[in-house]
């Protein structure tokens, strides 16, 4: 059985408020040790893809280096069966000194013992 939903919507609220903590140890403590990541950018059209934990720390620690004052707001969290979904308000500052304004959203999936064994990133493309 997977598991219930009211874990999954916890373990979205631990994971979102690690990401705004940018505390990348207890976000890692919210994922299975053989997780998966699709970034929204990448040279495939997943993106880019992470896959076990190390490799999967690595490629959430970018989140941390691109946009070090990331924030994520206006976050929303669903979940259905073994899946869950987090809509969120990206905002933060490139080291160039760009602001970045951005809606996205993440879906996981998750393990009997309600563990992230997948996260799926997409984004708004924002043009200028």
């Amino acid at each position: 059985m997977a598991a219930n939903e009211q874990q999954i919507l916890s373990v979205l609220e631990q994971v979102a408020a690690g990401f705004n903590a940018h505390d990348i140890d207890a976000i890692m403590a919210c994922f299975a040790d053989d997780c998966s990541l699709d970034l929204p950018r990448g040279p495939q059209p997943h993106g880019s893809r992470f896959i076990g934990r190390a490799e999967v720390r690595r490629g959430l620690m970018t989140r941390f280096e691109t946009t070090p004052d990331v924030h994520y707001g206006e976050i929303e969290h669903f979940a259905s069966g073994s899946t869950g979904m987090s809509k969120s308000l990206l905002t933060g500052t490139q080291p160039d000194g760009e602001k970045v304004v951005v809606r996205g959203c993440d879906f996981y999936s998750f393990n009997d013992a309600g563990k992230v064994t997948r996260k799926d990133s997409y984004w708004k493309i924002v043009t200028r």
